[in-house]
């Protein structure tokens, strides 16, 4: 399987990055006078500790997707997005949940600093996230409509009854592919079809542009997901930047559990293709074209 041979992020995920990099530096900035000095250099330990930044490049591609010009348009909510991602990678780490000592290649937020500077940090970079999505020069409509679409992504129906309903399964034995696909959806699909969704939202998208980009972030989500489990079976500590081997440790209900690698590998190929389905709706069928990049790279990432 071609999932096997690793490939560079492509120049648009690169140059995102660069500029989310600069944009949550700023904007962190502009916020340190107000902030407990530890509270702040917790906050800016972990959002500025590296990342791939997918989350706001989906929604700054699928904000040019569906017609955005003006990207400053939809910088606050790519920022939110990394803002609310970075809080649940700091609550993921504690000791009462996956208890790592490792994340982004450097010692997690609570090992770092300590465990209830770490848990302050993720709240404040929740509630930053909110705050940031009422920014921008869009409608009120749209703000709101952001702001209700982040908490059902994030909240007790998105990423974090996902993580109930993952933490529910360990040490039991799985053998449904819909219960995984349920989890999955939840933990880590619904923060990336909301990125998706974001975007096409802050461009005016209608209906259809909108409806291909929820079909591009969904089958996304579940590779994303897929491609983790596999990397999480085979990659190293090193090379993931994390503690590679713990869903097996912990019994994890992933997809390697459930199919084994070489089934996991043609499921992951199997989400890529529907997501480059989607791509065609928005236009972006073209293998050069960044939507169709981006659903190529996740398939080939090696951490």
């Amino acid at each position: 399987m071609t999932i096997l041979t690793p490939v560079a992020p492509p120049a648009l995920l690169l140059a995102t990055a660069a500029r989310i990099d600069h944009e949550l530096a700023s904007m962190l900035d502009a916020h340190q006078s107000s902030v407990p000095n530890r509270l702040w250099q917790a906050m800016r330990y972990s959002l500025l500790a590296g990342g791939k930044r997918i989350r706001p490049t989906l929604l700054l591609s699928c904000f040019a997707a569906c017609g955005g010009k003006d990207e400053t348009v939809a910088m606050p909510a790519a920022l939110a997005l990394d803002c609310l991602h970075t809080y649940s990678l700091i609550h993921d780490d504690l000791p009462c949940m996956d208890d790592d000592a490792m994340r982004r290649g450097q010692p997690t937020c609570h090992c770092q600093f300590d465990e209830a500077t770490a848990v302050l940090a993720a709240d404040a970079l929740h509630s930053l996230a909110f705050g940031l999505l009422m920014e921008g020069s869009v409608s009120d409509a749209t703000k709101v409509a952001l702001c209700q679409g982040l908490e059902l992504a994030a909240g007790c129906r998105g990423m974090v009854g996902g993580q109930m309903l993952d933490m529910e399964a360990e040490g039991k034995k799985v053998d449904d592919l819909l219960q995984v696909e349920r989890i999955h959806l939840h933990k880590t699909g619904a923060l990336l079809r909301f990125a998706c969704e974001a975007g096409a939202r802050l461009a005016g998208a209608g209906e259809a542009q909108l409806h291909g980009c929820q079909r591009y972030g969904e089958a996304l989500g579940l590779l994303f997901q897929i491609v983790d489990d596999i990397l999480d079976a085979t990659a190293s500590s090193e090379v993931l930047g994390k503690s590679a081997g713990k869903d097996a440790m912990q019994h994890k209900a992933t997809y390697v559990s459930l199919l084994g690698l070489e089934q996991a590998r043609e499921r992951a190929q199997e989400m890529c293709d529907l997501a480059r389905e989607a791509c065609a709706v928005l236009g972006q069928s073209a293998v050069d074209a960044p939507l169709y990049q981006l659903a190529d790279y996740i398939l080939h990432r090696s951490h």
